[in-house]
């Protein structure tokens, strides 16, 4: 397993320095049950606003159901359909958008961004590859799948093993192998008032 490890201004977590969203999946390495259980343990555990966890995850593993895997993988785009293939777990992330008592969530995606992140987080400790994408069709999914109207479908999952280096396709070597960047610090974070950067 090849990494880009991420470049920080300063030192942080190794499996955050060493999360990045990769398209190379190995096909023959399905993620074992254990595994799968420890990253939606660690989207359990998520913070979220009065403690309501608004998040919920659909999961098909293509080993395991293939014929529910077909149908979620024929929700993505073309362009994601053309890598994600590969990939032994598809998960759609979805939010509540109400709470108990019939109340909008306004806080529901970012509390589901936070669970997400967790699982992602997880999924890079325990050397799993853990791609999200927008590129989807929400109405597909939400017909086939026959969502509630009442949840937002937020994001699509691929979750799995990465290629071997020696073993990544020419399609996906330029993206793959791309150098990762971010703004710099005080292009994005502020002190005191805004736009005055922190650095």
């Amino acid at each position: 397993m090849f990494e880009k490890k991420a470049l920080t201004a300063t030192p942080i977590l190794e499996p955050l320095a060493r999360r990045w969203s990769g398209r190379a999946y190995d096909p023959d390495r399905p993620v074992e049950r254990e595994k799968l259980m420890a990253l939606l343990e660690a989207a359990r555990w998520s913070p979220s606003c009065f403690g309501y966890q608004p998040w919920r995850l659909l999961i098909w593993n293509r080993d395991e159901g293939f014929e529910q895997w077909q149908k979620a993988f024929e929700c993505l785009s073309e362009g994601n359909q053309s890598w994600a293939s590969q990939a032994p777990l598809l998960m759609l992330a979805c939010a509540d958008t109400e709470f108990a008592d019939g109340r909008p969530n306004r806080w529901r995606q970012y509390d589901t961004g936070a669970a997400i992140m967790g699982l992602s987080v997880q999924a890079t400790a325990l050397g799993l590859m853990i791609h999200q994408m927008g590129g989807f069709d929400a109405v597909m999914v939400r017909d086939t799948f026959a969502i509630p109207e009442t949840y937002d479908c937020l994001a699509m999952i691929t979750v799995g093993y990465q290629l071997p280096e020696e073993r990544i396709p020419e399609t996906l070597k330029e993206r793959e192998f791309a150098a990762r960047s971010r703004r710099e610090l005080g292009a994005t974070f502020y002190l005191g008032a805004w736009g005055d950067p922190i650095a």
